[in-house]
Parts: C-alpha cells; sequence; structure tokens
C-alpha cells in the first residue's frame, strides 16, 4: 500500500484501517459482485481492485441500464426513429450502442431527428416547441432516473401534451438480484448493492429476495471510503458463516426510502416481465406505462415490429452481465471491440465493465 495510493482518499488513515481489516480477516476466496455500473468505475479509479487480497473476487453485475437493454429493444429505438415526424429524446449513452443493423448515432448522421438530452424535461420542452411533430423519449435505467420519466408524463399529461410519448425500457434491481443468486454456475457469496436506486427504493425493498434467497448484501456509497467499508463488512459477516443485508451508506439510504418517489413509480409505471441482456425474462422486473397513463406509451402510438435476435455474434456482454467471464476473456475485447468501435454496449457506455476494462486496466 504505497502513499501516493492513500493520498487519493478523503481519509487516508481510515481508508488505511479498513484495508488492513479487509486483509486480515479475508482467509478463504471470496466472489462478490457490485451490482451498480458506477461502483465498476469507481473501483477501478480509486485503485482498491489493486489493493485487496487475492482471497477476495470483485466481479461486475448487470447494474449498467444501456448494457442489460435487451438487443430487441436496441432495435426497436432504431425502428422508431426511422419513422416520419419523429423526434427522438435520450441519453447520451444509448446513442452509440449498436443494434442489429444500425445505432441511433448512425441514424442521426443518416437524417433522423434525435437528440441527446439531460433530463426529461428537456424532452418536454422538444414537444412544447414542436407542436406538429411526435416527441418521444427513450425511457431506459432502474428505479434511480424512472422517477422523473413518471414525472414527465405526469406533467404531459397535466398540460394536454398530445405530442409527448414515452417507451419504458426501464428495469428493477431487486427481481435481477434473485435472478443472479437462482442462475446456474454463477458463484457469489456476496452483493455489493447500488447505492443511487437504495436511495429511491430504500433498504427494506431487497428484505424480501434476501429472505427467500439468503446472501450477504451491503448497501454503499460511491466514494472510496464508503466503497472499502461496505467491502469490510460484507468479508466480515462472510468470514464469520453469516448472511445478511446490512446498510453502509445511511447518510442517504433508509429502510423506507424516497416514498414520494415511490408514490409517483406505482401511479405512473405497472411491473411487467421484462427481457435482460445477459439474464433472459425476469418475472415482474421492468416497468410499463400503467393503463392510466396508456395514452403515452409510444409502442402503442406507434406500430413498432421487430425480431428477436440473438446479441451480436461473439460478444460476450451478457456472459459479463452475469459475472460468467470478465472482459478479457471475449474474444473480440480489444480486437473487433474498442471504445472507437464497439461491438456490444458494455464497450460503449460509461458505466460499462468492458469501457472500465479498456480504460483503467488495459
Amino acid at each position: 500500500m504505497t502513499v501516493e495510493f492513500l493520498k487519493a482518499f478523503s481519509e487516508p488513515e481510515l481508508a488505511q484501517q479498513l484495508i488492513q481489516q479487509i486483509k486480515a480477516k479475508s482467509r478463504t476466496p471470496i466472489r462478490l459482485m457490485e451490482v451498480c455500473g458506477t461502483h465498476t468505475v469507481a473501483l477501478f479509479r480509486s485503485g482498491i481492485r489493486s489493493v485487496l487480497p487475492e482471497t477476495i473476487s470483485l466481479l461486475s453485475g448487470p447494474g449498467c441500464p444501456v448494457c442489460v437493454t435487451a438487443q430487441q429493444e436496441i432495435d426497436a429505438f432504431i425502428a422508431l426513429a426511422r419513422q416520419e415526424d419523429v423526434i427522438i429524446t435520450t441519453f447520451g449513452d444509448l446513442i452509440r450502442v449498436p443494434g442489429t443493423c444500425s445505432s441511433l448515432q448512425q441514424q442521426r448522421a443518416g437524417g433522423r431527428d434525435i437528440r441527446m438530452v439531460y433530463a426529461t424535461t428537456d424532452a418536454l420542452a422538444i414537444a412544447r416547441e414542436n407542436p406538429a411533430r411526435q416527441v418521444v423519449f427513450l425511457g431506459v435505467g432502474f428505479e434511480t432516473t424512472a422517477p422523473t420519466v413518471a414525472a414527465a408524463v405526469m406533467a404531459a399529461r397535466a398540460e394536454g401534451l398530445k405530442n409527448f410519448s414515452v417507451i419504458s425500457a426501464h428495469k428493477l434491481v431487486p427481481p435481477a438480484l434473485a435472478a443472479l443468486i437462482q442462475t446456474a454456475n454463477i458463484r457469489l457469496d456476496g452483493f455489493i448493492l447500488p447505492g443511487h436506486a437504495s436511495v429511491i427504493i430504500g433498504l427494506n425493498a431487497y428484505r424480501p429476495v434476501f429472505a427467500e434467497h439468503p446472501m450477504a448484501a451491503v448497501v454503499t456509497g460511491f466514494e472510496p471510503i464508503d466503497i472499502l467499508q461496505g467491502l469490510a463488512l460484507l468479508v466480515a459477516q462472510i468470514e464469520a458463516g453469516e448472511k445478511q443485508l446490512a446498510n453502509a451508506y445511511p447518510r442517504a439510504v433508509t429502510a423506507e426510502g424516497n416514498q414520494p418517489a415511490q408514490k409517483i413509480l406505482a401511479d405512473v409505471f405497472r411491473p411487467v416481465d421484462a427481457l435482460w441482456r445477459g439474464l433472459s425474462v425476469i418475472p415482474r422486473s421492468g416497468l410499463a406505462l400503467a393503463e392510466a397513463y396508456g395514452e403515452f406509451d409510444a409502442t402503442r402510438r406507434f406500430q413498432i415490429e421487430v425480431e428477436d435476435v440473438p446479441e451480436p455474434k461473439g460478444c460476450a456482454c451478457g456472459e459479463i452481465l452475469t459475472g460468467l467471464k470478465t472482459p478479457p476473456e471475449c474474444a473480440l475485447y480489444q480486437k473487433k471491440c474498442t471504445p472507437a468501435a464497439p461491438v456490444g454496449p458494455c464497450m460503449v457506455s460509461s458505466e460499462g465493465t468492458c469501457a472500465a476494462y479498456y480504460r483503467y486496466q488495459g
């Protein structure tokens, strides 16, 4: 452990204590999965991976919203972009994700009106400014961003905006955890749970999953000290033979979560079975617009038909998202698949595992 490494921490003495604590208690091989893509990037950027004992293996999970969006959903977005008089609005990472035959970026280069926005309110503003055209927001994300989309839909109805709609490809974290635990060939000893989504759903949202499938799990923040504290808690309980749900991010995450945001989600959306890249269909793991807001469902407003297609040939993104492979084990990694010419979404997204490996590990 170098002085330079510790200088990266706001509390170097505490960081050193936590690292020593982890090393002292870690005696057996432990496989931990960070569910959130932001944690994946933070672990690399902080250098924490390099100072952990060899007994601890960190696997990256399905915590990148763009990455888990199924190939069929990407193709549906592209098909919609080809419709006349439609303005597509979306967050930045999604634009470069390759579909089966194209991408939103290629469609934009070909003249289609596809606009990157930073908030759903930007999409509403575009709809107001273009009353003669249909504006569609591509809703991709977890419980963190879904409330903002729900709020935009509520605002559109209140204003009487008839030219605004949403495709909801939102995913829910707890059902994915249950699916991961039950997936064959994935051996996990503990989860590092996402801080952002947990702020919304609260610690209690995970309890049914871990009551049925006991597993050591800790919610933590994204600062290096937060992550080290979470790792120390996980290692301590795993080595003690315990399987508990803990909160190492109490300054932001409560047991109940953000109840106003939960109410907005419950009012505007309904849970549905959803297709995840790498995990197939997970029951009640997605969000579709509730019947009361059906008029804002772009899948109803437009006729979009896409085929059931496999992931790009040779791309191991699905296996990487479930911890079955690491990026260097993909035959395309750093060869046919690079940030400049990505094959799969894991190399595109700023939170993608392949992009993180490429940037920080080479």
